[in-house]
């Protein structure tokens, strides 16, 4: 390398690349028992992506109410492999339908309190419209098609919490048309 701006330059160079490397090899499917850092995930996923114009993501919580009665906590159970897989299943169709760049999915198992996060779902694309949609598209899918069982803790007792009706039915507006 010819002098310092030689030098400079293979530097960044060479910062742009592992980004970029690093953002496409960051796994996008984590099943986790630690909370995440929604702020650090977005970056990671959009970094060193200069085709990126819009970035949409969507952060499940715990509530404190659930089907009228109050809920003291919360226990997630999923299927190991499989989740993961199905997951990257559903992503790699919302990559298909909507042509986004990134995407990033964490849910967390186990126990947890009512404000906890639960799930962070994340894309990234060239225009909000894409990305607001293929957000949206992964979460329906993920309610209705990931294999996660959720137990709730209540004054009455512990209890399973049944698949709703209205996720099946948010399912039912993608199997009409393509978004392209």
């Amino acid at each position: 390398y010819r002098g310092w701006a030689g030098f400079r330059w293979h530097v960044g160079m060479c910062c742009a690349t592992y980004a970029t490397i690093c953002a496409m090899t960051a796994p996008r499917v984590l099943i986790q028992h630690q909370d995440f850092d929604v702020s650090a995930e977005l970056a990671a996923l959009r970094a060193g992506d200069a085709r990126v114009g819009a970035v949409c993501s969507f952060v499940g919580t715990v509530r404190d109410r659930n089907e009228g009665a109050s809920v003291s906590a919360m226990e997630l159970e999923h299927y190991p492999g499989m989740t993961e897989k199905c997951i990257e299943a559903i992503i790699d169709r919302a990559v298909a339908r909507f042509g986004i760049f990134g995407a990033r999915v964490i849910h967390r198992i186990g126990p947890l309190q009512p404000l906890d996060q639960i799930v962070l779902v994340a894309v990234t694309s060239a225009h909000r419209g894409m990305s607001f949609q293929a957000c949206e598209f992964i979460m329906d899918y993920l309610k209705s098609e990931a294999p996660f069982w959720k137990k709730e803790q209540t004054p009455e007792g512990a209890r399973w919490v049944d698949a709703r009706v209205s996720d099946e039915q948010a399912l039912a507006r993608w199997a009409e048309t393509p978004a392209h």
